[in-house]
């Protein structure tokens, strides 16, 4: 099985990397192919609702002069996906919001492509508003037909400068236990994917 972190952050290195990789750890450790992606500071510009995903259906974005399409390639690959975020005036980066709205869009528009998989969000926060860059990120996987697990808390660390987020130890367990239960359920429920119910 493969699990894909998206990291929305431009700061490589920086905390939300390091969340990534701690849901990450659990998962290489139970057999799975892992990879981090990073986003942000790539100049991935957002949907521009030309709808031509709807007509050509190739699992694709019709805007291919950025590296959008490099990514959704592996997400219509992946089993779990799980998108990581800074906090940003109590959001997501645009960076973020820019893969959220076209893979889910990308995804809407074949057959729901996205259904069955499992998606969980990651939040860096330096104080407060972590739980709307939470649920920026749920409410596409949840509009997509996917499997939201739940850990031990919000799936957020605490920390502004890089690294700070290793001082926050619930934040840490969280993540891990974050990646064990991935783990876990993409084990229960892959002899039964193929049962998913489809959209009418």
């Amino acid at each position: 099985m493969f699990a894909l972190a998206v990291n929305g952050s431009p700061r490589k290195g920086g905390n939300t990397e390091t969340l990534l990789k701690l849901v990450l750890e659990p998962l290489s450790a139970a057999g799975w192919q892992t990879e981090l992606v990073q986003v942000g500071g790539k100049r991935i510009r957002g949907c521009i609702a030309c709808y031509k995903c709807w007509e050509n259906k190739d699992l694709r974005c019709a805007v291919k002069d950025d590296g959008f399409n490099e990514v959704m390639e592996k997400v219509v690959r992946a089993d779990a996906l799980i998108y990581g975020s800074p906090t940003y005036f109590t959001d997501v980066s645009a960076d973020l919001k820019a893969v959220i709205d076209r893979s889910g869009m990308v995804g809407l528009a074949n057959g729901r492509a996205l259904r069955g998989k499992i998606g969980a969000a990651v939040v860096a926060v330096r104080r407060a508003g972590a739980t709307h860059v939470f649920d920026t990120i749920n409410h596409m996987f949840l509009m997509s037909q996917m499997i939201v697990p739940g850990a031990t808390y919000w799936n957020l660390g605490i920390g502004r400068e890089k690294g700070e987020v290793n001082q926050d130890g619930e934040g840490l367990t969280n993540m891990k236990m974050l990646g064990q239960t991935i783990a876990w359920l993409g084990k229960a429920i892959q002899p039964h994917l193929e049962s998913f119910p489809k959209p009418e």
